[in-house]
């Protein structure tokens, strides 16, 4: 299948690519119509690319049961309203598993999670995608690259096996890295998404990056827009006006090794009457002391 086949994803990764929340209802399992209110509000609100079971929807928290529902969901509301890329990962089997669900219900593409066992081998890195994207050659693949040890020339080796590896979601925190990594893989052949997120959108699109993901487009999907229509009209001054507006939420939500990420968001939401705080472990809710904090922000933003 040739990468023109793949245009619609290609573009649909060239924009804000926003990982919804997956609220929990108060007997602790998903809540389906907080689930699908917060998916319409990202709609109506102008989103047009949805990542089901990514970081910020609690991904490794779900069962495999809950992952499908997920996907299901999204899909479902949704409808002809956004590119929707689906979340996998864990052993292959699980992900191949995952990634043909995924096509079956009518995702377009699949973002891969970074393999998260402890011993990854560069070659293995690219075994392990290879055996993904082969077995889903309709769907359009996106490697989640959080390791820096990886080099661009993998990268390119896996999509000469793969033609639908057809993006890269960045989360590697060097812009200098990511400048060298998308060149020696190749700047023009993939769709370079951000990965994370609105604090280093400018300086990664400043290297090459046309997209950017987003778990903050949750409680303000204006306040993400205004940031990519500032970059790709080349205005860095006025994307940074927007990285000034979000500063301070983004550093609540890296603070500790990120350890709020999902939580700061939840928190946020909570504070809009928009759905329960509650993550499961590993997060925990925040102190009551912050949670002010998180409120005042998501009110400044007039959402």
């Amino acid at each position: 299948m040739s990468g023109a086949t793949f245009e619609t994803q290609r573009a649909a990764l060239a924009d804000v690519v926003a990982i919804p929340v997956t609220p929990f209802a108060a007997d602790g399992t998903v809540d389906q119509d907080a689930h699908r209110a917060l998916l319409r509000r990202l709609l109506d609100g102008g989103i047009t690319t949805l990542t089901p079971n990514g970081n910020t929807g609690e991904f490794y928290a779900l069962s495999p049961q809950e992952r499908h529902l997920v996907t299901e969901l999204t899909i479902d509301e949704a409808g002809d309203r956004a590119v929707i890329l689906v979340g996998v990962g864990h052993d292959v089997p699980t992900a191949i598993a995952s990634a043909r669900h995924a096509g079956e219900r009518g995702a377009a593409m699949v973002m891969v999670h970074q393999p998260v066992h402890p011993y990854v081998s560069q070659g293995g890195w690219v075994d392990y995608h290879r055996a993904i994207a082969e077995a889903v050659p309709g769907l359009g693949v996106v490697p989640y690259l959080r390791n820096p040890q990886i080099a661009g020339a993998r990268l390119a080796e896996l999509a000469d096996a793969c033609p639908n590896v057809i993006g890269v979601k960045y989360a590697v925190p060097d812009a200098a890295k990511f400048a060298a990594f998308a060149r020696d893989a190749g700047l023009d052949r993939f769709v370079w998404v951000a990965g994370l997120a609105e604090p280093y959108a400018p300086s990664y699109f400043s290297a090459g990056a046309t997209g950017f993901t987003s778990g903050l487009v949750n409680v303000a999907p204006a306040v993400s827009l205004q940031m990519i229509e500032a970059l790709r009209a080349g205005d860095y001054p006025a994307a940074m006006k927007v990285w000034e507006q979000i500063r301070r939420f983004e550093e609540l939500r890296a603070d500790s090794s990120s350890a709020n990420n999902v939580t700061v968001v939840k928190e946020a939401l909570a504070s809009l009457g928009l759905c329960r705080r509650d993550v499961r472990p590993p997060s925990r809710p925040l102190p009551p002391e912050e949670r002010a904090e998180v409120a005042a922000i998501a009110a400044g933003w007039s959402v």
